[in-house]
């Protein structure tokens, strides 16, 4: 019997020991009694789950998550479609949360969930600003005004999560990081919030968003830079890891060949196609740009480095993603275009035959 009753006393014990490491958040919504609100824990772009929870006559109510540790997550609490409270939790937090219907919220016991009320507050006043004129001026000058404020922030807070709502601020479908240039900061925050939380769906999305408007600021760059040499430039990294740009490539005329690794019969084309061109028109001033589209770096250099191709090789390792297949409207691989004295030559190529007809006209 005495040992029956240990067991029991054990077993409660590491039972209240477990629940004891739940993040719990207890509350009133002040102008809210007896009624139903909602918590909703944010996943990636959606909710990854929602409870309906009811409040007591006086607008109390206690609720309890389970949430990894080193991995908080995002909590929001509605009613009938409104935010009322945004939080931040972390494993083992006891959050005291205060609010009403009409936004006026306080929360203690969490220093990530303060500091998103803070977020949300500063947020809710520029949203405001904004809905009190409508004078171009004065609204570009509250835009830049909290541009800023929203850069210091992520600036001087770059191991804490509450950067990416700040990041993703969006009013009227105009966002507060709209800019192509913006592409910096996602990738710096990203970068800062790798080494806290390696393993956060947060910041995994983060990180593909960072190189998604990276892309873009790249495109954009290569676009201006069209206007200027008269076919988009090219920065991509060659098999030793240095980025070479294709309006740095010193010949008369150049073909930029996009093709994969991953295809036999493109691989051959290294060999029995390119390779004789090369040879024959090298010495006149001929080069390639060969941008190899194959997300798997590491076999692409290894068919590099075994056909032992002398001409420059580049790849990104972004595959479908890379912007260098936009830039020149790659639809399929193989696929080339011939520049000469600056600019992209109109008549397209469609063989070996052909292409060395060319390079006798222009070499």
């Amino acid at each position: 019997m005495k040992h029956s009753l240990f067991a029991a006393a054990t077993i409660a014990v590491l039972l209240f020991a477990s629940c004891s490491n739940d993040t719990r958040i207890s509350g009133s919504v002040r102008d809210l009694p007896s009624s139903e609100i909602v918590v909703a824990r944010l996943g990636v772009g959606t909710f990854e789950s929602t409870d309906t929870i009811k409040t007591s006559a006086d607008g109390s109510f206690k609720y309890a998550l389970d949430i990894k540790k080193g991995d908080p997550e995002f909590v929001y609490i509605y009613h009938n479609d409104k935010k009322i409270a945004s939080l931040l939790l972390e494993k083992g937090e006891k959050v005291r949360l205060e609010t009403d219907t009409l936004g006026n919220c306080s929360v203690s016991g969490s220093e990530g969930s303060e500091m998103l009320s803070a977020v949300d507050s500063c947020f809710t006043s520029y949203v405001r600003q904004l809905a009190s004129t409508e004078d171009s001026k004065e609204l570009s000058s509250i835009y830049v005004s909290h541009y800023r404020e929203s850069v210091k922030y992520i600036m001087e807070h770059p191991f804490s999560l509450t950067v990416i709502p700040v990041l993703y601020e969006t009013v009227n479908n105009l966002a507060t990081f709209g800019q192509y240039t913006d592409a910096l900061h996602f990738r710096s925050a990203c970068d800062s919030l790798k080494t806290v939380y390696p393993e956060s769906r947060y910041v995994k999305a983060l990180d593909k968003e960072a190189s998604r408007r990276e892309n873009l600021l790249s495109l954009s760059a290569s676009m201006e830079s069209a206007q200027s040499i008269g076919f988009p430039d090219l920065n991509l990294t060659d098999i030793t890891g240095n980025k070479i740009s294709l309006s740095s490539v010193d010949a008369k005329a150049i073909l930029v060949h996009f093709w994969s690794a991953d295809d036999a019969a493109q691989k051959m084309m290294n060999l029995d196609v390119l390779q004789p061109v090369y040879d024959s028109y090298r010495s006149r001033g001929f080069e390639i740009y060969s941008v190899c589209i194959s997300a798997d770096k590491a076999l692409w250099a290894s068919v590099v480095k075994s056909q032992d191709l002398p001409w420059i090789n580049v790849n990104d390792g972004l595959g479908s993603a890379s912007p260098a297949i936009r830039l020149y409207n790659v639809s399929a691989v193989p696929t080339s275009y011939l520049i000469a004295d600056g600019e992209i030559v109109s008549s397209a190529i469609k063989d070996a035959a052909g292409l060395r007809r060319q390079l006798d006209k222009l070499l």
